[in-house]
């Protein structure tokens, strides 16, 4: 007997739904890991009585499962041929294996079942997907602001800027909401006035934070003396790391709200689900954009600046190679940062790797030179240098010459004066 898979792909993950055991087996086959779709939600999103209700209840009594789009399960949608429709931005289809045989799917199905072919269930399995992908980002950035010396609550109490308190009791209130949500399976007009108000919050706050990225660039870029250089760029670490965490807050808060925000329209005024998961979708990579510049941005002006303090190594070895690898600790934690926001996969991802790469690749030729100059400067005072023949003691050794002759230079004119 044939048993089928169903495929969705909106970009961002591949939903599998079928039985439990075909869904097991097919992830299996591939070798993915995943996350529940959680279609059970299904069951109380259409109204009694209706042809659609029928099927959403038929599609909560599949297994679904969610897989994060990668470079290896995009190619699912490569293999098996999903049909990407033009108004939703979905790519869907159905391939059919034989029962028991773990590599047995292969076909694809040309006539999809109704409930792909639904538009009122296909809109509603389209948002389960992005708010799993967004609940699955905010597990990411729960996990980066674990990591970091810093609890998020700690740097913005140690603010006195109104805007940042105010964003403390607006995450307070949404995960209270989002808990709520958990235990109702809907977001309804009172769960909803309490968080409302929150986006602009949160935004004011993004915004804030960005700026106080940008004043520490140009902080360090105001400074020319290598000692304040040095002192500054150190200074700059811990900030930097502060500040990102902020960020991380702000896009998990707007991730929360958003996963709110389906609810409560599918709730409210379910024709108009889809429509608005795109226009949150489109939100959201806006808000991605931005931060990516932004960061980028301040990585590219603290090489510039290690790049500066690299070329003075030899007059100061002991203060540059430190700006240098202050840069490259900001450096590191940006890349980190991007990578818990998502900002390395998915679309530009390719790009994303390249600039990366490219920062990575400055970074270290700057810090290699750095410490080759401090080896060499340390070496101008030695009585016994090491002549073997290494670029670093022809560097010494013809400084140190060229020292001598000049003294030798003085002391015969000295000796012609008198």
């Amino acid at each position: 007997m044939d048993n089928e898979i169903q495929l969705i792909s909106d970009g961002d993950g591949l939903a599998v739904i079928g039985s439990a055991a075909d869904v097991d087996r097919f992830l299996i086959s591939e070798g993915l890991s995943s996350k529940d779709l959680g279609l059970q939600r299904l069951k109380s999103a259409f109204g009694a009585g209706a042809a659609v209700a029928q099927a959403g209840s038929d599609m909560a009594a599949e297994s679904g499962r969610w897989v994060k789009l990668t470079p290896k399960s995009a190619q699912l949608v490569k293999k098996y041929g999903l049909r990407e429709s033009s108004k939703t931005g979905l790519s869907t289809g159905v391939v059919k294996g034989q029962k028991g045989q773990i590599r047995g799917f292969v076909e694809f199905a040309r006539k999809p079942r109704s409930l792909l072919s639904n538009p009122a269930v296909l809109a509603n399995a389209a948002k389960l997907m992005s708010q799993v992908a967004m609940q699955q980002t905010m597990d990411e950035i729960t996990d980066y602001l674990a990591t970091i010396d810093e609890k998020v609550d700690d740097v913005l109490r140690a603010q006195k800027d109104v805007v940042l308190a105010r964003m403390i009791g607006e995450g307070f209130v949404i995960d209270e909401t989002m808990t709520i949500r958990e235990k109702r399976g809907r977001v309804d007009e009172v769960m909803w006035s309490k968080v409302q108000g929150a986006p602009a919050t949160i935004a004011e706050t993004q915004v804030y934070a960005l700026r106080q990225l940008d004043a520490i660039a140009e902080k360090m870029e105001r400074k020319t003396k290598i000692g304040d250089l040095a002192a500054t760029a150190k200074e700059a670490e811990p900030a930097v790391r502060e500040w990102l965490a902020v960020l991380a807050r702000c896009f998990q808060l707007q991730d929360a709200i958003a996963v709110l925000e389906l609810d409560r329209v599918l709730d409210a005024s379910p024709e108009e689900l889809d429509g608005h998961r795109l226009g949150l979708k489109a939100a959201r990579q806006d808000r991605l954009e931005l931060i990516s510049r932004s960061t980028e941005r301040l990585v590219a002006r603290m090489n510039a600046v290690a790049g500066t303090a690299n070329a003075k190594v030899l007059l100061h070895p002991s203060k540059s190679p430190a700006v240098v690898q202050s840069s490259n600790q900001v450096a590191s934690g940006v890349h980190d940062f991007h990578g818990r926001l998502g900002l390395d996969a998915g679309r530009g991802s390719s790009e994303a790797r390249r600039w990366v790469d490219a920062a990575a690749e400055v970074r270290d030729k700057a810090l290699e030179t750095g410490v080759k100059g401090v080896d060499a400067a340390k070496s101008l005072g030695s009585e016994t240098l090491d002549r073997a023949g290494s670029v670093k003691d022809k560097l010494s050794s013809g400084i140190a010459e060229r020292v001598r002759r000049r003294r030798g230079d003085e002391e015969e004119r000295g000796e012609q004066a008198e």
